[in-house]
């Protein structure tokens, strides 16, 4: 018997499959190019368990250092667990791995030198994980990661799940997961690139670390849609992309709508760029950057549809610097998905503490068009050459004392039935236009040359 057809007996047995005929006999060649897992005793009708049988040979590829070919059918499985050297791929639509149920795991890799799997549909169905599983294909602390063209379906916890990795997750679909599509924690050199992410229980993308860090996940070119909330909350979940204590990540270029939160959310994430995103329908605020951050450039996003458009907050909790330009936010609805705290939903922009807001077109909220400061919550904030249309208030200046200074400069604001720029004690009203004054009387702002109509 030679080589092909020994294994091809070996992994049938193992698997439950008839083996296929013994190849001719003889000294065995060299084997080269890619194992097909039906010639060697997979049985891709098969209704029982097969991981054994695919255990077996992925465990012989990556010793060899070659690919494994799935052909297209349906294969059982539950507690696979990736060889030091994955190479696993299967045709787009027709290969399916699905959950057995048999084993607390679905897939998972740990300390993986490549993992490299492509065109196959991974399939939770719906089957409970172990308690402390975080996904149907979990990997943890590998290198060389390349997950193409998979669709990844049905998982009772996330769908795909990440911890300390570096690579590739590109061109994937990823539905119908409990918890988030893909969930990726304390990353290095990863790239989440033009996937379809949609009808998931808690988040789209998410990208953490349990200790702020430099990170530089790339979140580039993603379709997100129908994110929900189901574990509650006032922002914890049912966001498109939340970055959490990861600097230097770049989310742009996504197309993220029906989000019961917010399309964007970054929190305690310095030197975030957030560039280029189409943002609709989203239940909170559009776009997010809060708490303990310093650097945040959000800039070309639009925002059509939701309770605020982007709030840049949290100067209390160290978040400052940040650069807002030529958004176009509009349709806003003031209508939030929980008890708002004052002064509520329906501010196009708000900016706390050193930074430029400049070249945005905001036009429909129901609140403020612009909302500069937060009580003493001021600093060094230039809010210069904006479009501001039927807003009751333009734009809202705090005169609380202890704020710091802002500059309100050319400016267009119409429709502005309140007042054009109207100095406000935390959510009370504290002057008339400061449009018709020039903001005289409060040394701390600078307002000139605002058009107002």
């Amino acid at each position: 018997m030679d080589r092909r057809a020994f294994l091809a007996a070996a992994i049938s047995a193992a698997s439950a499959a008839p083996a296929l005929a013994a190849l001719e006999s003889g000294t065995p060649p060299v084997l080269r190019g890619t194992l097909n897992a039906a010639e060697l005793g997979l049985n891709p009708e098969a209704r029982e368990d097969q991981s054994r049988g695919l255990q077996q040979l992925l465990d012989i590829a990556s010793s060899e250092d070659r690919d494994l070919f799935l052909p297209p059918g349906t294969y059982f499985v539950a507690d696979l667990k990736l060889p030091p050297r994955t190479r696993l791929t299967g045709v787009a639509g027709a290969t399916r791995l699905v959950f057995g149920g048999n084993g607390d795991t679905m897939i998972t890799g740990e300390r993986a030198e490549i993992v490299a799997l492509a065109n196959l549909t991974i399939d939770g169905a719906g089957r409970p994980l172990g308690e402390y599983v975080a996904g149907i294909l979990h990997l943890t602390g590998c290198r060389n990661v390349s997950i193409d063209n998979c669709l990844i379906v049905g998982s009772s916890a996330s769908g795909l799940a990440l911890d300390r990795c570096e690579g590739r997750i590109i061109r994937n679909t990823v539905r119908e997961a409990r918890a988030a599509g893909i969930r990726a924690i304390e990353s290095t050199a990863l790239s989440i690139t033009d996937n379809i992410v949609e009808d998931c229980g808690d988040g789209g993308i998410l990208v953490y670390r349990w200790n702020e860090g430099e990170d530089g996940t790339l979140v580039t070119g993603n379709r997100i849609s129908r994110i929900a909330a189901t574990s509650g909350g006032t922002g914890q979940y049912g966001n498109g992309i939340n970055v959490f204590r990861a600097h230097g990540v770049i989310v742009a270029n996504n197309r993220i709508t029906d989000c019961a939160f917010t399309a964007i959310r970054a929190n305690s994430s310095s030197n975030i760029q957030i560039v280029g995103n189409n943002c609709r329908t989203c239940g909170e605020v559009g776009i997010y950057s809060e708490f303990a951050f310093q650097g945040a450039m959000i800039a070309n996003n639009i925002i059509d549809g939701a309770a605020s458009g982007i709030s840049v907050a949290n100067f209390n909790e160290g978040g400052r610097i940040a650069v807002v330009s030529n958004n176009i936010v509009r349709n806003l609805s003031g209508v939030g998905p929980y008890p708002p705290e004052p002064p509520g939903f329906g501010t196009g922009i708000s900016i706390e503490a050193d930074a430029t807001v400049t070249g945005n077109v905001i036009e429909g909220a129901p609140l403020y068009g612009m909302a500069l400061g937060w009580g003493p919550y001021l600093r060094d904030v230039a809010a210069t050459g904006n479009v501001i249309r039927g807003a009751p208030v333009g734009i809202a200046v705090t005169v609380v004392e202890g704020a710091g200074a802002a500059v309100i400069s050319d400016n267009l604001i119409a429709g502005a039935t309140r007042g054009a720029i109207v100095g406000m004690r935390w959510d009370e009203t504290a002057t008339g236009d400061l449009v018709l004054t020039g903001g005289r009387g409060y040394p701390h702002l600078l307002i000139e040359r605002n058009r107002v109509s």
